[in-house]
């Protein structure tokens, strides 16, 4: 399904017909790895994108390798500006990687050297105070989002890439630090090192059954704060609600 949606600038021409013109699209990727950071961008981009657009740009997902990394050139250098933001093993253990993506994604905005009107996120809200949407599935949607999720996945495997040199170990080119079969068999092997994320449950286990409960426990906690949070928002950000386009459905 996702596969035939439409990535356009739609989303952000709904945006200016109300009067907002630095609109940042703003995605992260790493979310779910068992190693390393979660990376997050925010690209701001010009109002005509017709050639990105014509040449395929979308969810990086969705993207092979090369087709990635020639569309990471392609953004860079139309964009008027991206920021990347980034949050180690270290800081996703101390404060949950729900929370860890949030504030990659801050990051990544306060790294732009041109301040937005409005932010477009992919499936979340941030705490910034610039007005916000949040569109799910908005790397499928958003071609702002799409370039922010492009940049962030290119950057966020260069890095993994290099980290291989130092953990060779565990195949972090092949896999870049998700829960794939030979990731948990290197782990299985020789157990995890410093950059591991000792929150996320298959890692937690090998620190013995209390850490593992708490993993669990974690684990859960997080579906209901990302909910809570999300209710919370939208008390705190005036214009969100104001603001929310039609494209969550």
């Amino acid at each position: 399904m996702l596969r035939e949606a439409i990535c356009s600038d739609a989303p952000e021409e709904a945006l200016r017909y109300r009067g907002f013109a630095s609109i940042a699209g703003i995605d992260e990727v790493g979310r779910g790895a068992l190693f390393g950071p979660v990376v997050a961008a925010a690209v701001i981009l010009p109002r005509r994108t017709t050639r990105l657009q014509r040449l395929g740009l979308r969810d990086s997902k969705q993207l092979k390798r090369e087709d990635r990394e020639r569309l990471d050139r392609e953004v860079r250098k139309a964009a008027i500006a991206f920021g990347i933001g980034e949050v180690d093993a270290a800081g996703i253990d101390r404060i949950n990687i729900y929370q860890a993506s949030r504030l990659a994604m801050r990051l990544a905005v306060e790294a732009l050297p041109v301040e937005p009107d409005h932010l477009l996120i992919d499936a979340l809200r941030i705490e910034h105070a610039c007005a916000q949407t949040k569109i799910i599935y908005g790397d499928s949607l958003s071609i702002s989002i799409a370039a922010a999720s492009v940049i962030a996945k290119v950057h966020r495997d260069a890095m993994m890439r290099e980290m291989d040199n130092q953990y060779p170990q565990y195949g972090l080119a092949n896999h870049k630090g998700y829960a794939t079969p030979e990731h948990r068999a290197a782990l299985k092997k020789h157990g995890p090192c410093e950059l591991h994320r000792r929150s996320f449950a298959p890692v937690a286990k090998f620190y013995g059954p209390e850490a593992l409960r708490l993993a669990l426990e974690n684990e859960e906690r997080l579906q209901e704060q990302a909910l809570r949070d999300d209710d919370v928002l939208d008390t705190l950000l005036n214009d969100a609600p104001e603001e929310e386009l039609c494209l969550e459905d």
